[in-house]
C-alpha cells in the first residue's frame, strides 16, 4: 500500500510542478513588464493573486482559512511557519487583502525564471553579509512606509526535520516590526508539508486536499512597543507551533 501511495505522490507532484512551470512561463512576459517597473508593482500583485487562485484549482487545494479574530486591512509584518515550497505560491491567494511583498532568503535568485519575479519585486535577504542585512532592512521598511505588507519566515528556511516541527524563529522580522511600528500578523500553515513536500523526494506526500491556514490574533502597534524583540518571537513561535500540534494530534486519533 505505501509503495502504491508513493507511486500516486510521485504522478501528482509531476504534475503540480509541471503545471507550475508552464503557468510562470505563460505569465513571463506580463510578470516581467509588471515588476520591473514600481508603479505597476501593485498590478504585479493582482497577478501573482489571481494566479495563486487559479493554481489551487488546478491542483485542487482549495483553502481552509480560520480566523481566531477579525482582520482589519492594513499593512502588517506577516510570520508564519514554512514546511513546504507551496507556501509560497498558495499564500498570495488568501492574502489578496493585504497586498505584500515577501522578505526571502538570496539562493532564489538562482533559480531561472522565479529570480526575474523575485529580484525585482521581492526583497532578497543576504545571510551572513551585514552590509546587504542594512540595504534589505532599509528596503523593507520602505516597502512598509508605501502601505505594503512584509511576509517573513522567521525559521529563516524549510527545516530538514520531520515536519511540521518547526526551526526557531529569527530576530529580523519582530525587530523590523519595532522599528516600523508596524503589526504583527502570525498565520499558521497547518498542512502544506503534507499537500507538496519537498520536490527531491519523489514518493514523499503530494495530494489533493484543503490547505488549511490559521489566522492568529494581531499583535497591535502598542503591544509591539511594549514587548521586546524575544517576547515577540516566542508569542508569534507559540501560537504558530500551537495550532500545528492541535492538527497533529487530530491526525493521531
Amino acid at each position: 500500500m505505501s509503495y502504491i501511495k508513493g507511486v500516486f505522490y510521485f504522478v501528482y507532484k509531476l504534475y503540480v510542478m509541471i503545471l507550475f512551470i508552464v503557468t510562470a512561463i505563460l505569465l513571463f512576459p506580463f510578470l516581467t513588464l509588471t515588476t520591473a517597473k514600481k508603479p505597476l508593482h501593485k498590478i504585479a500583485f493582482y497577478l501573482f493573486a489571481s494566479w495563486s487562485v487559479v493554481f489551487r484549482i488546478l491542483v485542487i487545494w482549495p483553502p481552509k482559512v480560520i480566523y481566531r479574530e477579525k482582520i482589519p486591512k492594513r499593512g502588517y509584518i506577516i510570520v508564519a511557519n514554512h514546511s513546504s515550497y507551496g507556501d509560497i505560491f498558495l499564500s498570495p491567494s488568501v492574502l489578496g487583502r493585504f497586498p505584500h511583498v515577501f522578505l526571502g532568503k538570496s539562493e532564489i535568485l538562482s533559480y531561472p525564471i522565479i529570480k526575474y519575479y523575485f529580484l525585482n519585486y521581492n526583497i532578497p535577504v543576504y545571510r551572513g553579509n551585514k552590509s546587504k542585512t542594512k540595504i534589505t532592512m532599509e528596503l523593507a521598511k520602505q516597502k512598509i512606509e508605501e502601505g505594503w505588507s512584509i511576509v517573513v519566515f522567521p525559521e529563516g528556511g524549510i527545516p530538514d526535520h520531520e515536519r511540521p516541527l518547526m526551526l526557531p524563529f529569527k530576530d529580523g522580522a519582530f525587530r523590523l516590526a519595532k522599528e516600523t511600528g508596524t503589526p504583527i500578523l502570525p498565520i499558521t500553515f497547518v498542512n502544506h508539508f503534507q499537500l507538496f513536500s519537498d520536490p527531491t523526494n519523489w514518493l514523499g506526500s503530494c495530494r489533493p486536499g484543503f490547505a488549511k491556514e490559521v489566522f492568529h490574533p494581531i499583535i497591535t502597534v502598542d503591544e509591539v512597543q511594549e514587548k521586546s524583540v524575544e517576547e515577540l518571537r516566542e508569542k508569534c513561535f507559540e501560537l504558530i507551533k500551537g495550532e500545528l500540534e492541535i492538527y497533529q494530534k487530530s491526525q493521531s486519533r
